[in-house]
Protein backbone atom coordinates (compact mmCIF):
# COMPACT_ATOMS: atom_id res chain seq x y z
CA UNK A 1 0.00 0.00 0.00
CA UNK A 2 1.12 3.49 -0.84
CA UNK A 3 0.72 6.72 1.26
CA UNK A 4 0.33 10.22 -0.66
CA UNK A 5 1.18 12.67 1.08
CA UNK A 6 0.38 16.70 0.81
CA UNK A 7 1.31 19.50 3.43
CA UNK A 8 -1.83 21.31 4.80
CA UNK A 9 -0.37 25.00 4.10
CA UNK A 10 0.41 24.02 0.50
CA UNK A 11 -2.46 25.19 -1.14
CA UNK A 12 -2.32 22.92 -4.32
CA UNK A 13 -1.03 19.63 -2.36
CA UNK A 14 -4.12 19.98 0.29
CA UNK A 15 -6.68 20.91 -2.69
CA UNK A 16 -5.62 17.30 -4.46
CA UNK A 17 -5.83 15.80 -0.80
CA UNK A 18 -8.83 17.18 0.22
CA UNK A 19 -10.25 16.21 -3.31
CA UNK A 20 -9.28 12.66 -3.01
CA UNK A 21 -10.21 12.39 0.92
CA UNK A 22 -14.27 12.83 0.26
CA UNK A 23 -13.99 9.32 -1.28
CA UNK A 24 -12.02 7.70 1.95
CA UNK A 25 -12.38 6.77 5.77
CA UNK A 26 -10.68 8.86 8.06
CA UNK A 27 -9.08 6.97 10.99
CA UNK A 28 -7.11 8.70 13.03
CA UNK A 29 -5.00 11.31 11.09
CA UNK A 30 -5.09 8.89 7.94
CA UNK A 31 -7.42 8.74 5.26
CA UNK A 32 -8.00 4.57 4.26
CA UNK A 33 -8.41 3.88 0.57
CA UNK A 34 -9.31 1.13 -1.57
CA UNK A 35 -6.00 1.62 -3.93
CA UNK A 36 -3.89 3.70 -1.43
CA UNK A 37 -4.28 5.70 1.98
CA UNK A 38 -3.40 9.43 2.73
CA UNK A 39 -2.54 11.94 5.34
CA UNK A 40 -2.22 15.64 5.40
CA UNK A 41 0.90 16.77 7.49
CA UNK A 42 1.90 19.76 9.56
CA UNK A 43 5.25 20.36 8.33
CA UNK A 44 6.23 21.10 4.48
CA UNK A 45 6.99 18.07 2.04
CA UNK A 46 10.52 18.75 1.56
CA UNK A 47 11.21 18.27 5.40
CA UNK A 48 9.31 14.55 5.55
CA UNK A 49 12.50 12.32 6.12
CA UNK A 50 10.86 11.31 9.23
CA UNK A 51 7.73 9.86 7.63
CA UNK A 52 8.64 6.19 8.29
CA UNK A 53 9.10 6.82 12.14
CA UNK A 54 5.61 6.72 12.32
CA UNK A 55 3.68 5.56 8.57
CA UNK A 56 4.96 2.07 7.43
CA UNK A 57 4.21 1.98 3.49
CA UNK A 58 5.22 0.19 0.36
CA UNK A 59 5.97 4.19 -0.90
CA UNK A 60 5.49 7.64 -1.19
CA UNK A 61 3.92 10.19 -3.51
CA UNK A 62 4.02 13.57 -2.41
CA UNK A 63 1.33 16.18 -3.51
CA UNK A 64 2.96 19.55 -3.93
CA UNK A 65 3.17 23.06 -5.46
CA UNK A 66 5.78 23.86 -8.23
CA UNK A 67 7.25 27.28 -8.64
CA UNK A 68 9.51 28.55 -10.85
CA UNK A 69 10.77 31.93 -11.76
CA UNK A 70 9.95 31.92 -15.35
CA UNK A 71 6.06 31.90 -14.25
CA UNK A 72 5.70 28.75 -17.14
CA UNK A 73 2.72 26.78 -16.02
CA UNK A 74 3.98 23.12 -15.17
CA UNK A 75 2.73 20.05 -14.06
CA UNK A 76 5.61 18.13 -13.03
CA UNK A 77 6.56 15.04 -11.30
CA UNK A 78 10.50 14.34 -10.08
CA UNK A 79 11.97 12.31 -7.75
CA UNK A 80 13.96 13.65 -4.97
CA UNK A 81 18.00 13.85 -3.83
CA UNK A 82 21.10 16.51 -3.47
CA UNK A 83 24.22 16.02 -5.28
CA UNK A 84 25.85 18.85 -2.84
CA UNK A 85 24.93 21.11 0.05
CA UNK A 86 20.79 20.08 0.88
CA UNK A 87 19.19 23.12 0.91
CA UNK A 88 15.73 22.59 0.84
CA UNK A 89 15.44 19.57 2.46
CA UNK A 90 17.40 16.11 3.08
CA UNK A 91 20.69 15.63 3.35
CA UNK A 92 23.45 16.65 1.86
CA UNK A 93 24.74 14.19 -1.21
CA UNK A 94 21.83 12.01 -0.63
CA UNK A 95 19.72 10.93 -3.38
CA UNK A 96 15.94 9.02 -2.20
CA UNK A 97 15.07 5.89 -4.39
CA UNK A 98 12.72 6.82 -7.22
CA UNK A 99 9.51 5.50 -8.31
CA UNK A 100 10.03 5.13 -11.95
CA UNK A 101 7.33 2.88 -13.00
CA UNK A 102 4.64 5.24 -11.22
CA UNK A 103 5.89 8.54 -13.13
CA UNK A 104 5.86 7.02 -16.57
CA UNK A 105 2.52 5.67 -16.26
CA UNK A 106 1.24 9.47 -14.34
CA UNK A 107 3.21 11.82 -16.97
CA UNK A 108 1.87 10.02 -19.68
CA UNK A 109 -1.75 9.86 -18.50
CA UNK A 110 -1.03 14.06 -18.10
CA UNK A 111 0.00 13.46 -21.99
CA UNK A 112 -2.74 11.86 -23.35
CA UNK A 113 -5.06 14.39 -21.34
CA UNK A 114 -3.68 17.85 -22.51
CA UNK A 115 -7.23 19.07 -23.50
CA UNK A 116 -7.56 19.69 -19.85
CA UNK A 117 -4.05 21.30 -19.21
CA UNK A 118 -3.47 23.61 -23.00
CA UNK A 119 -1.50 26.42 -21.20
CA UNK A 120 0.91 23.65 -19.02
CA UNK A 121 4.21 22.19 -19.98
CA UNK A 122 3.94 18.90 -18.85
CA UNK A 123 7.46 17.81 -18.08
CA UNK A 124 9.56 16.01 -15.44
CA UNK A 125 12.22 17.75 -13.51
CA UNK A 126 15.58 16.74 -12.92
CA UNK A 127 16.29 15.15 -8.81
CA UNK A 128 16.08 17.79 -6.52
CA UNK A 129 15.30 18.82 -2.96
CA UNK A 130 14.59 16.36 0.32
CA UNK A 131 13.19 14.32 1.37
CA UNK A 132 15.85 11.80 0.87
CA UNK A 133 16.32 9.61 3.37
CA UNK A 134 13.28 7.53 3.15
CA UNK A 135 13.90 3.65 2.78
CA UNK A 136 11.11 3.31 0.52
CA UNK A 137 10.54 4.50 -3.29
CA UNK A 138 8.83 8.03 -3.21
CA UNK A 139 7.76 10.76 -6.20
CA UNK A 140 6.47 14.09 -6.25
CA UNK A 141 3.23 15.31 -8.18
CA UNK A 142 3.11 19.25 -8.79
CA UNK A 143 1.06 21.62 -9.70
CA UNK A 144 2.76 25.00 -11.26
CA UNK A 145 3.56 27.97 -11.14
CA UNK A 146 1.84 30.52 -9.35
CA UNK A 147 -0.81 30.82 -6.46
CA UNK A 148 -3.18 31.55 -8.96
CA UNK A 149 -2.88 27.70 -10.09
CA UNK A 150 -1.72 26.33 -6.86
CA UNK A 151 -5.77 27.91 -5.44
CA UNK A 152 -7.80 26.66 -8.31
CA UNK A 153 -9.96 23.79 -7.32
CA UNK A 154 -11.06 23.05 -10.63
CA UNK A 155 -7.53 22.73 -11.81
CA UNK A 156 -5.91 20.40 -8.64
CA UNK A 157 -9.54 18.31 -8.39
CA UNK A 158 -8.51 17.64 -12.26
CA UNK A 159 -4.79 16.95 -11.53
CA UNK A 160 -5.46 14.82 -8.08
CA UNK A 161 -8.12 12.51 -10.48
CA UNK A 162 -5.64 11.53 -12.81
CA UNK A 163 -3.79 10.49 -9.82
CA UNK A 164 -6.47 8.59 -8.51
CA UNK A 165 -6.80 6.64 -12.09
CA UNK A 166 -2.99 5.71 -12.06
CA UNK A 167 -3.21 4.74 -8.55
CA UNK A 168 -6.17 2.47 -8.86
CA UNK A 169 -4.87 -0.05 -11.45
CA UNK A 170 -1.66 -2.20 -11.89
CA UNK A 171 1.24 0.16 -12.68
CA UNK A 172 2.93 -1.73 -15.65
CA UNK A 173 6.87 -2.52 -15.20
CA UNK A 174 9.09 -0.84 -17.93
CA UNK A 175 12.91 -1.12 -17.83
CA UNK A 176 14.68 1.34 -15.90
CA UNK A 177 17.63 3.90 -16.96
CA UNK A 178 19.46 6.35 -14.91
CA UNK A 179 19.70 9.45 -16.07
CA UNK A 180 22.53 12.06 -16.74
CA UNK A 181 22.89 15.32 -18.43
CA UNK A 182 20.85 18.20 -19.79
CA UNK A 183 19.25 21.36 -17.41
CA UNK A 184 16.48 20.90 -14.69
CA UNK A 185 13.91 20.49 -17.51
CA UNK A 186 14.93 17.48 -19.72
CA UNK A 187 13.37 17.34 -22.69
CA UNK A 188 15.09 14.35 -24.31
CA UNK A 189 14.53 12.69 -20.84
CA UNK A 190 10.42 14.06 -20.76
CA UNK A 191 10.26 12.44 -23.93
CA UNK A 192 11.84 9.52 -23.36
CA UNK A 193 9.29 8.91 -20.71
CA UNK A 194 5.88 10.23 -22.86
CA UNK A 195 7.06 7.67 -25.84
CA UNK A 196 10.07 5.47 -25.65
CA UNK A 197 10.65 2.14 -23.74
CA UNK A 198 12.54 3.27 -20.52
CA UNK A 199 10.75 4.23 -16.73
CA UNK A 200 13.44 6.74 -15.44
CA UNK A 201 14.92 6.84 -11.92
CA UNK A 202 17.61 9.71 -10.84
CA UNK A 203 17.87 12.46 -13.03
CA UNK A 204 20.85 13.98 -12.76
CA UNK A 205 21.69 16.84 -14.87
CA UNK A 206 24.62 18.85 -16.33
CA UNK A 207 25.25 21.06 -13.44
CA UNK A 208 25.15 18.16 -11.03
CA UNK A 209 27.76 16.54 -12.67
CA UNK A 210 30.55 18.69 -11.06
CA UNK A 211 29.63 16.86 -7.91
CA UNK A 212 29.81 13.22 -9.59
CA UNK A 213 32.40 11.20 -7.28
CA UNK A 214 33.25 7.80 -7.09
CA UNK A 215 31.09 7.63 -3.77
CA UNK A 216 28.11 10.11 -4.93
CA UNK A 217 28.11 7.45 -8.10
CA UNK A 218 28.41 4.72 -6.35
CA UNK A 219 25.20 6.05 -3.43
CA UNK A 220 23.27 6.87 -6.97
CA UNK A 221 23.60 3.30 -8.39
CA UNK A 222 22.45 2.18 -4.95
CA UNK A 223 19.61 3.54 -4.99
CA UNK A 224 18.94 2.66 -8.48
CA UNK A 225 19.39 -0.65 -8.03
CA UNK A 226 16.35 -1.60 -10.65
CA UNK A 227 18.09 0.43 -13.14
CA UNK A 228 19.37 -1.45 -16.41
CA UNK A 229 20.45 1.30 -18.61
CA UNK A 230 22.31 5.11 -18.53
CA UNK A 231 20.57 7.69 -20.58
CA UNK A 232 22.47 10.38 -21.77
CA UNK A 233 21.56 13.78 -22.60
CA UNK A 234 25.29 12.97 -25.34
CA UNK A 235 25.16 17.39 -26.41
CA UNK A 236 24.32 18.27 -22.51
CA UNK A 237 27.21 16.41 -20.66
CA UNK A 238 29.52 19.71 -20.48
CA UNK A 239 32.85 19.59 -19.20
CA UNK A 240 32.37 16.51 -16.95
CA UNK A 241 31.62 13.99 -20.07
CA UNK A 242 34.33 11.98 -19.29
CA UNK A 243 34.41 11.38 -15.99
CA UNK A 244 30.85 10.32 -16.47
CA UNK A 245 32.42 7.93 -19.19
CA UNK A 246 34.74 6.48 -16.65
CA UNK A 247 32.89 5.66 -14.10
CA UNK A 248 30.28 3.93 -16.30
CA UNK A 249 32.71 1.63 -17.00
CA UNK A 250 32.86 0.20 -14.40
CA UNK A 251 28.98 -0.61 -14.29
CA UNK A 252 27.00 -3.28 -16.24
CA UNK A 253 24.63 -0.47 -17.18
CA UNK A 254 23.96 -0.32 -21.18
CA UNK A 255 24.80 3.14 -22.03
CA UNK A 256 22.78 5.09 -24.48
CA UNK A 257 23.09 8.33 -25.97
CA UNK A 258 20.20 10.41 -26.81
Amino acid sequence: MELLVAYQDDHAGNNMAKFLSKEMTKDGDIFRGKYYDLVIIPTPVIFADWLEEKYDYDGFIFLSKHAAESGQLALTCHSTGNFSVAKFGGNDKEIAIPKPDFQKIYLQTLKKNQSQFLDFQITIEATHHGPTALTNPSIFVEIGTTEKQWTDESLCNSVAELVHKVMSQPIKEHPIAICFGGTHYPVKFTNELLYGKYALGTVIPKHALEELDEKLFSHILEQNKMAKAALLDWKGLGSNKQKLLDFLKSTDLEVIKL
